[in-house]
């Protein structure tokens, strides 16, 4: 494991929701993390071995796996639908091209540096053949899911260190409740805005009267520089980047991030699709402009719908959500998305790895005194998950007090019927009767 310069001292990391700071107006779930969708599971393989200079093949070592299974059933023979976005494409995810296509996710979905995807992607083929031993015969053959980001500035990348024996330690080890954040899994070796990085999650509740809805995200983030960085919209990177001023950072490589959202929203690809643009506006929260090396890309599933693999049956049903009801969940996953950065730099430690590179951890008390300095803001602003609006006048009756026909709603929350029905002509009904008969 790395260690820390002498001037630096250890300090207890927390989430960022315990720092503070503004996280945007929805509740997080039981445990903030992807796994508060039901089935979801997250589990991670970390290998950490070795300092000093470059040994190509040898280390030293600062990567890992995470994995994350979109049911607690078998996701090959009961997919799911899924969707993604590519905000910026100088990176990868293997089996994105068939996601896009049919709109399905059929795999588990695998985490980790840039040049162990082959070996994942082998390895996580292997799993599922040992679970399905049809594949490739009596059914189809399966392209996993796997999305990377370059850590080759703490880790021997070219090594290729990452074996099936950590994918298969990842996907056995995957579980519900909280999720191990930062230095773990597929975010070992990641960086954020020149601070540790790595893998951090979060997740909103929408209240019962926007559907109720559980959504998560998960990242692995390792994107940035240090002077855009912003924690709860407020700059602190500006603030830390004369701090850290002389400090080495890596410079050839541009960073990446890769997150996956989850929600048991009924969505259609489309609407999956388009929840996951929404990722994009909460990385450009935390600082990301997308840069020209950069990879921002988003994969995105829904549990409320399983696809079966064998029927009898020609067709199936689906429940889908309205397309007016999305902008609660477009809001819900901007601010997931923010605070999953955020978690993973608030959780992750300082680290030393190949040729002495150092990456310090974001400083917290640093950022608590930021925060504090702001909190007569915060605390005169009331948070609140606003009701569905309804148009209406001054003075408007009481919900109670309306005629049933009015309590009805239609799907963008306007009353239905919004006007009487017109009164039928009986001039020209008597008239058309006439001349009919």
């Amino acid at each position: 494991m790395g260690h820390l310069p002498e001037s630096e001292t250890p300090e207890k990391r927390v989430r960022a929701r315990e720092l503070g700071l503004p996280l945007g107006r929805f509740k997080p779930g039981r445990h903030n993390a992807i796994t508060d969708v039901e089935g979801v599971l997250v589990g991670h393989s970390t290998i950490i071995q070795g300092e000093g200079p470059l040994r190509p093949g040898h280390g030293p070592v600062r990567t890992g796996v995470t994995a994350i299974l979109p049911n607690r059933r078998d996701i090959f023979m009961e997919r799911m639908t899924g969707g993604g976005f590519v905000l910026n494409g100088a990176g990868e995810v293997s089996g994105m091209t068939q996601l896009m296509e049919w709109g399905l996710v059929e795999t588990p979905i695998l985490l980790t540096n840039t040049m162990a995807v082959g070996a994942v992607s082998d390895a996580v083929t292997r799993h599922m053949v040992e679970q399905n031993p049809g594949i490739g015969d009596e059914h189809d053959v399966i392209i996993p899911i796997v999305g990377e980001c370059d850590d080759s500035y703490l880790n021997d990348i070219s090594g290729r260190h990452v074996k099936r024996e950590h994918v298969y330690e990842a996907i056995r080890t995957a579980s519900d409740g909280p999720v191990a954040e930062g230095n773990v899994g597929g975010g070992t070796g990641m960086l954020t805005c020149d601070f540790k990085g790595g893998i951090g999650t979060s997740s909103r509740k929408l209240p019962e009267s926007l559907g109720g809805y559980t959504l998560g995200v998960l990242v692995m983030s390792n994107f940035g520089k240090m002077h855009n960085l912003r924690v709860g919209g407020l700059p602190v990177g500006e603030l830390l980047a004369e701090k850290f001023k002389h400090m080495p950072r890596r410079t050839q490589n541009y960073g990446s991030i890769i997150a996956v959202v989850a929600t048991d929203a009924p969505l259609l690809t489309n609407q999956l699709n388009r929840l996951c643009k929404r990722v994009g506006l909460g990385i450009g929260r935390v600082g990301s402009y997308a840069a020209h090396g950069s990879g921002e890309i988003v994969v995105g599933f829904s549990t409320a719908n399983i696809i079966p693999r064998r029927t009898q049956k020609m067709v199936y049903k689906l429940k889908i959500l309205l397309d007016q009801r999305l902008d609660p969940l477009y809001e819900a996953v901007m601010e997931a998305t923010e605070e999953a950065i955020l978690n993973a730099m608030c959780m992750a430690t300082s680290m030393t790895g190949v040729n002495g590179n150092f990456v310090p951890a974001l400083p917290l008390d640093e950022v608590r005194r930021f925060v504090s300095a702001c909190q007569p803001i915060f605390s005169s602003v009331k948070k609140r998950a606003q009701q569905p609006g309804t148009p209406g006048v001054k003075g408007k009756a009481a919900e109670g007090d309306k005629p049933e026909h009015a309590k009805l709603r239609g799907a963008e929350g306007i009353p239905y019927p919004t006007r009487p029905a017109p009164e039928p002509d009986i001039e020209d009904s008597s008239s058309k009767k006439s001349s009919d008969t």
